[in-house]
């Protein structure tokens, strides 16, 4: 499929109630798609996307349509919502440690990292067992040793999270010591996967 094709089927799998913050609906996208105005179409449906839980299928194909318009960004972003409707999502208020108290000195980038968490879980000798999670930085690009933001984990196993509420705090590790504090602010179990195109 081409980025028209692409956008269009996304389009049509968004309900007509959705809005944006600024009241865009999907109406007004198709005076965008009318006039091939893609990228723009591309941003108002990830917008529209954040604002109502939609389909696999949907972040897929803007995935693709990003891909091919080279906006990396987002097609990131579109990758990283696949895989929060496959794994789950937990979002959290996390605190770094400063670069003179932790090992990490430089900024951490949204999508790449996957530190590991301690969420409360015991190794079978009594030690502490942590878990991985990737890392997605809301609202900025990145987020600097000693800042503070809130951000998207997507646990690789999601069945170690389960236990996991809002309200509950964690710690992140790179090593043996902690990198940052985090409290639950959200839990989202993986969706149930819908079949893709």
């Amino acid at each position: 499929m081409d980025v028209p094709e692409l956008l269009e089927s996304a389009s049509l799998l968004v309900p007509e109630d959705t809005a944006t913050e600024n009241d865009i609906t999907v109406r007004d996208i198709w005076d965008y798609l009318v006039h091939d105005e893609w990228e723009i179409t591309l941003s108002l449906l990830e917008e529209l996307g954040d604002a109502r839980s939609l389909p696999l299928t949907f972040w897929e194909k803007l995935a693709e349509a990003a891909e091919q318009l080279r906006m990396e960004r987002s097609a990131a972003w579109c990758h990283w919502r696949c895989s929060e409707i496959r794994n789950g999502v937990i979002r959290a208020d996390l605190t770094l440690r400063a670069a003179a108290e932790a090992r990490r000195t430089t900024p951490i980038h949204s999508g790449v990292l996957r530190p590991m968490w301690d969420i409360g879980h015991l190794s079978p000798i009594g030690g502490r067992s942590v878990s991985i999670a990737a890392l997605w930085v809301e609202n900025m690009p990145i987020l600097q040793p000693g800042g503070r933001a809130t951000v998207r984990l997507v646990p690789l196993t999601p069945a170690h999270w389960m236990h996991v509420r809002a309200g509950q705090q964690i710690t992140m590790h790179e090593d043996r010591t902690v990198a940052g504090t985090a409290v639950i602010l959200e839990v989202h179990p993986p969706a149930t996967a819908m079949p893709t195109r």
